[in-house]
């Protein structure tokens, strides 16, 4: 497992956090307004699992066409519509079969647009401490160590 979060990629990681508060946030806000609570907390919970899936596989997708001999247009392109098929198959098994609420679905697949606004924040918020240790040791933060003055 330690080797898979290694070779993930660390904005992934951050994406799939900020995917994860925006499903938290949407719980706790949501469920005091709905009758069925356990109805309402799937959908949530497969929304955020459908977001979560479909940032890996935007991850996968873009290195796999940016890597070289590849035409970079027709790989995104081409994943991209598998990953829209299976957000829309997905959602569509949700309405069919009843076994989740369709709407708080919606809600945790749009987790991928709040993670993605969610980012940059969970970033500077996670390297706080690096960034601390940076300063205190007299470097700028995003410079070239050998520029630095000692």
């Amino acid at each position: 497992m330690i080797k898979i979060l290694k070779k993930i990629d660390e904005t992934l990681l951050e994406l799939i956090l900020g995917i994860g508060l925006w499903g938290v946030l949407c719980e706790l806000v949501g469920v005091w307004f709905v009758k069925e609570k356990t109805y309402y907390s799937l959908g949530v919970l497969a929304g955020c699992l459908i977001a979560a899936a479909a940032a890996v596989h935007m991850w996968w997708a873009l290195d796999r066409a940016l890597s070289p001999g590849q035409t970079a247009e027709k790989v995104i392109t081409a994943h991209s519509m598998v990953r829209y098929i299976f957000i829309v198959a997905a959602f569509a098994i949700l309405c069919v079969t009843d076994v989740a609420n369709p709407l708080s679905a919606f809600l945790g697949i749009m987790g991928l647009k709040a993670g993605a606004y969610l980012q940059p924040f969970l970033y500077k918020l996670l390297h706080r401490k690096e960034r601390g240790a940076a300063e205190s040791h007299g470097e700028k933060t995003g410079q070239n160590p050998k520029e630095v003055k000692k």
